[in-house]
C-alpha cells in the first residue's frame, strides 16, 4: 500500500479527531473554525470522511467569500484502468471541470512494462515519482532519443512525437503525465499496434519491404500497457540505431539544478531556458518546510496545474470581485488556478509539504505581491493599504518564493 493510500485510510477512519484536531488547530491560527459557535454545527446527514480532508471547505476562513468552484480533485477519486502489466487513472476537464488547459495522468509501469509506442495530439511533461524507467522516441529529422529516467528526473515530449516508456529493475517506475489540453484522455492515443491491426497486410508489406508473412501474428487489438522482455543496457539499445540524438534532450534531471533557496524552502524551475526542448510547457517543484508559504503571487502567463506529492497544504485562491476561497490539499490530490489569479500555499502539516506546479508556456513567470509593493513607490501603496511607510522599506524588493525568506 502507497504512502498517500494509508494516510487517506487513516484520514478517513479518524474523521471524527481531525475535525476536532482542525478545530482547535483552527483556533490557534486565528482562523474561522468555530469551537463554540451554537449557529454552526452540523446534526443532518454529512459525510466526516470527506470532511476531514477538507476542513477548509466545512468551515472556511473569516476572509473566504463567493464561490470559485471546486479547485481541488484527486486522483484517488478516479476510475483506474488496470491491465495485467500496470495501471493510469486521469484526471481531465470531464471529473474536475476548472482544468480547462490541462489534463493530468497518473501511470505505474512494474518491472518489464511497457506503454506501447504512440504518440498524441497535445505535448506530454512528465515527473517520475518512483522507480526507474527507460523512455524512447523519435523526432522528425528521424533522430534519435533513449535514456533512463529515475524518481525526480522529468521528460518532455512534443506534440506528435512517438515515443514509450518502459518500466525497470527492480520495481518499475510510477509518474505523473500532464497534458496541455484539458480534455485529452490517456485513452485518446495514436497506438502502433492499433495502426498496424487496421492496414492491410499488403500495403504493411509494400511500406515496409518486408514479406505478408512477416505481419502473420501482428496483435489485432491495441496493447496500450503489456508486459514485454526486459531491455538490455542503455549502450545497447543506443548501438541498434545509427542516426544521431535528438538536438534537445527530452530528458530533464530536475533534482541535479541548483534550487531557489530560502529559510523555509526551495524551488527548483523547469523551462526552456535550462530545458531547451520544452518550448511549451513549464514547471516548478516547491518544497515547503513546517511553518513555511509559498507567498502570495500570481502566474500572468499560463493557468496553473499543481501535484501535490508529500505533506500537507492549505491554498487560498483570490479572484475579481471579491471572491476568494480556501482547499486543503495531501497526497495524490491535484490543484489548479487559472490564470493570474492571486494565491497562496501554506504547510499545514508537521512534514515537509513538496508539490509541482506546471504551466502551459515555456517561460516560467511568477509575479510577487511583496516584491511589487516593495518596488512601487512607498508613499503610493501606503495611501492604498492605510499603511505605514516605514513598514513598507522592510519588504524584500527580491522575489523570495518561500516565506518566511
Amino acid at each position: 500500500m502507497t504512502d498517500y493510500s494509508r494516510r487517506k485510510i487513516l484520514a478517513a477512519g479518524a474523521a471524527g479527531g481531525l475535525l476536532a484536531a482542525s478545530t482547535a488547530r483552527s483556533a490557534q491560527e486565528g482562523t474561522a473554525y468555530p469551537s463554540a459557535n451554537p449557529a454552526v454545527s452540523y446534526p443532518g446527514p454529512h459525510d466526516p470522511r470527506e470532511e476531514a480532508l477538507n476542513p477548509s471547505a466545512l468551515n472556511p476562513l473569516s476572509t473566504d467569500h463567493g464561490n470559485l468552484g471546486t479547485l481541488k480533485f484527486s486522483f484517488s477519486e478516479v476510475h483506474n484502468r488496470h491491465t495485467d502489466a500496470g495501471w493510469a487513472r486521469e484526471v481531465t476537464v470531464r471529473n474536475f471541470p476548472a482544468s480547462k488547459a490541462m489534463a493530468g495522468v497518473n501511470m505505474r509501469l512494474p518491472k518489464g512494462a511497457v506503454r506501447e509506442l504512440h504518440w498524441h495530439l497535445p505535448a506530454e511533461w512528465a515527473y517520475v515519482t518512483y522507480g526507474t524507467g527507460r523512455i524512447t522516441a523519435v523526432d522528425g529529422d528521424a533522430k534519435r532519443f533513449v535514456a533512463d529516467v529515475k524518481e525526480g528526473d522529468l521528460w518532455f515530449f512534443p506534440s506528435g512525437i512517438p515515443h514509450s516508456i518502459q518500466g525497470l529493475g527492480p520495481d518499475g517506475c510510477e509518474f505523473v503525465l500532464v497534458f496541455n489540453d484539458g480534455n485529452f484522455s490517456e485513452d485518446s492515443t495514436f497506438l502502433i499496434s492499433d495502426w498496424i491491426a487496421h492496414t492491410p497486410t499488403d500495403i504493411l508489406a509494400k511500406n515496409f519491404n518486408l514479406p505478408e508473412s512477416a505481419f502473420a501474428n501482428i496483435p489485432h487489438k491495441d496493447l496500450w500497457i503489456f508486459n514485454a522482455p526486459m531491455p538490455g543496457s542503455l549502450e545497447s539499445d543506443l548501438a541498434q540505431s545509427n542516426r544521431p540524438d535528438v538536438p534537445n534532450s527530452y530528458k530533464f534531471a530536475l533534482m541535479d539544478q541548483t534550487p531557489i533557496k530560502t529559510r523555509s524552502g526551495t524551488v527548483r524551475i523547469a523551462d526552456v531556458n535550462n530545458f531547451k526542448a520544452s518550448t511549451n510547457m513549464s514547471a516548478a517543484l516547491v518544497e515547503v518546510e513546517p511553518g513555511g508559504m509559498r507567498e502570495l503571487h500570481w502566474h500572468p502567463n499560463s493557468d496553473e496545474w499543481q501535484y501535490y506529492i508529500s505533506g500537507s497544504g492549505r491554498m487560498t485562491v483570490f479572484a475579481n470581485e471579491g471572491r476568494a476561497n480556501t482547499f486543503d490539499f495531501s497526497p495524490s490530490d491535484v490543484g489548479y488556478v487559472p490564470r493570474s489569479t492571486g494565491h497562496y500555499i501554506l504547510n499545514t502539516g508537521k512534514d515537509t509539504l513538496r508539490f509541482l506546479e506546471v504551466f502551459t508556456t515555456g517561460q516560467y513567470s511568477d509575479i510577487s505581491l511583496t516584491s511589487w509593493m516593495a518596488n512601487t513607490p512607498h508613499e503610493l501603496v501606503a495611501a492604498h493599504l492605510n499603511m505605514d511607510v516605514s513598514q513598507l522599506r522592510q519588504l524584500a524588493q527580491n522575489k523570495t518564493p518561500v516565506v518566511p525568506a
